[in-house]
């Protein structure tokens, strides 16, 4: 039998309307997907790399702070008592505390170099990737503050391409490995910790970071204002290190704990007055032991 017109109207009105609501439903199903979909990504961004606070290999880079110069005899390196890889008791390094005494020798490294600066990094960094270590602690910066005069400090634009450099290369070479940065000591400070002694100003005079320790008792309007250069400098390359370790996840800035840390007499070297002694090398083990261990960065 023939369909009327009217019915053949009346079921493509309903196919219609059935049509529509299959085309909603889709439509309520991609929001939902689209939901689905931003949710996922949520909880990718949440999925970065998460910081390992028990890293089972350590290398070292860095400066004369890493070396443990002037820590046991004058005008030399005591690699020993270097806070990051020492295996000296009495300082308890970062390696010895991570990874424990019997297994730190084998699994730590220390690439640092006395008098290295920001523009030395890259090369030390090459040779701690060939371990693939799952830390590299950093400390350099003092070198670049710490020059004949005050005029012949690294610019901050210099030390900020040198670390940004430096920290691209690990990156490609060891694309796991985490990066503990520590602050530039606070080089003002530890000038007030010896200048009032008369044979620490005789050693300084041997060159040691003029810009800061040159004319040491000197009240003079010029000297003032060179050591305060100096410590602005300090400052800004301590911002420029956490700009730029922030912007990698695998990179932890210490939050400025070495640059605050009210350094005494007694932990300095007895021969420079500058340099941490054994004291203070275990100071700075202890520091960057509490930093990378904690479950959150420092704020």
């Amino acid at each position: 039998m023939r369909t009327t017109a009217p019915r053949r109207r009346a079921r493509r009105t309903l196919a219609g309307a059935g049509t529509a609501v299959v085309l909603l439903a889709g439509a309520a199903t991609g929001c939902s997907s689209g939901g689905s979909a931003e949710q996922g990504g949520e909880r990718g961004a949440q999925s970065a790399p998460r910081w390992n606070t028990a890293p089972a290999s350590i290398a070292a880079v860095g400066d004369s702070i890493t070396r443990g110069f002037d820590a046991c005899s004058v005008l030399a390196d005591c690699p020993e008592v270097s806070w990051a890889t020492g295996n000296d008791p009495a300082v308890r390094s970062l390696a010895a505390r991570l990874l424990g005494d019997a297994e730190a020798p084998a699994r730590s490294w220390n690439y640092a170099v006395t008098g290295s600066r920001m523009a030395d990094l890259p090369a030390q960094l090459a040779g701690a990737a060939v371990h693939k270590p799952d830390l590299v602690t950093v400390m350099v910066g003092s070198n670049d503050a710490c020059r004949p005069t005050a005029s012949s400090m690294t610019p901050v634009a210099d030390f900020r391409a040198g670390f940004e450099k430096a920290l691209a290369e690990l990156r490609a070479a060891s694309p796991a490995s985490q990066v503990y940065v520590s602050s530039v000591p606070d080089l003002q400070r530890l000038w007030e910790q010896g200048k009032d002694l008369p044979m620490v100003r005789q050693v300084w005079k041997l060159g040691i970071c003029q810009s800061m320790l040159a004319d040491p008792l000197s009240a003079a309007t010029g000297a003032t204002a060179r050591r305060e250069q100096v410590r602005a400098r300090v400052v800004e390359y301590n911002e420029v290190l956490r700009e730029v370790c922030g912007k990698d996840s695998l990179c932890r800035y210490d939050g400025g704990a070495v640059f605050q840390y009210p350094f005494a007499a007694d932990q300095l070297s007895r021969w420079d007055w500058f340099h941490p002694g054994k004291d203070g090398q275990a100071r700075l083990a202890e520091l960057a032991h509490r930093q990378v261990t904690a479950a959150e960065p420092p704020r």
